[in-house]
């Protein structure tokens, strides 16, 4: 069953990246530089759109992992052109750190410093060195790296602030989007953080970049995970938490993604350590695994569930039942994941207009108010998925 499962998975995973995901970005390339920043959910673009710092990196970081398992030119001529235009107009040469958006012909458009975008910078220029040996790529992320430890951490209580101005001075607002309040310090901000650092460290293996790695660890494991397995996701600068939900999707993918961050560093017992830690946040984010496959959204402190099936959610449950499988001793994981991937396929990929949509509402239908492409809606969570059923299995 378990070499059946394998086989299915590694074979849907390769056509999805290779005949749907891959080919759909590579179409919003903008011919004068960068890609557009937005398509609607019909796939219809949007040249005027702004254009994000996220997406900008994740594309960077999308083409370079995928030439590095692949090997196919295309898709490192695809990172370049992304990097090239990451590096020219995100990148605040004046001030350091890169901008949180820009407008349609690149000019910077909102300047502030969110801590998510400098670690998502630092990820897809690490990855794009690999894939090509640029040492503009990693002088840039080494500097980001510098930019950070100078000015988002924080010397008194640990861990980072989540934003700052574009000169880095404070912030009134420091919300990373609509959906999130306005705290110090948020879990997602230091997962992403922590991925971004143990990429980099895999090409630069600096002694004080693997020590930030070790304590980004042990806040995410420690701190920010309570004792319930589940994620804290707000938190006031002394970590004192903030209500918040249980968010399902950063369950599942943190108890992957933390033990491949302890695996960067090579060392045996920080991964039999972290072992532990994400067997609790596995289960805690499979409770939101419902019986179709699918993973619902978050669980709200009043005990309502938000049941929207988000695309990454969806992504990141198949990621993580895989390494619960292969990594902790879960033998059900691949089952999950495959379960999982076959609600993916009837329900959110768009199959008449490619890639896929943000999500299901709970009535079951695709919500087509929102993007195809664009701020937040990425090729980073579905291509990592198909990347990594490619190299696990």
């Amino acid at each position: 069953m378990q070499s059946e499962l394998t086989e299915f998975l590694r074979d849907a995973a390769s056509r999805e990246l290779e005949g749907d995901i891959l080919p759909y970005w590579l179409k919003l390339r903008d011919p004068h530089g960068g890609f557009f920043g937005e398509a609607d959910s019909r796939g219809r673009l949007n040249p005027a759109a702004e254009r994000g710092a996220v997406l900008g990196a994740r594309l960077v970081w999308t083409f370079s992992a995928a030439y590095n398992a692949l090997g196919k030119p295309e898709y490192l001529e695809a990172a370049k052109w992304a990097c090239d235009y990451f590096l020219e107009h995100f990148v605040d040469s004046a001030n350091g750190g890169v901008y949180w958006s820009v407008t349609a012909d690149g000019s910077p458009l909102d300047t502030k410093k969110q801590l998510y975008s400098q670690g998502f910078a630092i990820y897809g220029l690490a990855e794009y060195y690999r894939a090509s040996g640029d040492n503009d790529a990693l002088n840039a992320a080494k500097s980001l790296f510098a930019v950070v430890e100078e000015h988002f951490y924080d010397r008194a209580h640990g861990g980072y602030l989540e934003a700052l101005a574009r000169d880095f001075s404070p912030l009134e607002d420091m919300s990373l989007s609509a959906h999130d309040i306005n705290a110090d310090k948020t879990m997602n901000s230091h997962l992403h953080l922590l991925e971004a650092y143990a990429n980099l460290y895999t090409v630069w293996p600096d002694k004080a970049l693997g020590a930030r790695v070790r304590e980004l660890l042990d806040l995410v494991c420690g701190t920010i995970m309570h004792p319930s397995g589940h994620l804290q996701l707000y938190f006031t600068s002394d970590w004192e938490v903030l209500p918040g939900a249980w968010s399902y999707g950063h369950d599942i993918e943190t108890s992957w993604l933390a033990l491949e961050c302890a695996d960067a560093l090579g060392d045996p017992a920080l991964v039999e350590r972290v072992k532990e830690f994400s067997r609790r946040l596995a289960a805690a984010g499979n409770e939101g695994l419902q019986m179709d496959g699918s993973m619902i959204y978050e669980l709200h402190p009043d005990g309502r569930e938000d049941r929207f099936r988000e695309w990454w959610v969806q992504a990141e449950a198949v990621v993580g039942n895989i390494w619960a499988c292969k990594r902790l001793g879960d033998a059900d994981g691949l089952s999950r994941a495959a379960s999982t991937w076959n609600y993916i396929s009837a329900n959110l990929l768009d199959k008449e207009n490619g890639e896929w949509f943000w999500g299901i509402n709970e009535e079951g239908t695709p919500d087509l108010t929102r993007p195809k492409a664009g701020f937040w809606k990425c090729p980073y969570h579905n291509s990592r998925m198909c990347l990594q059923i490619l190299s696990c299995l």
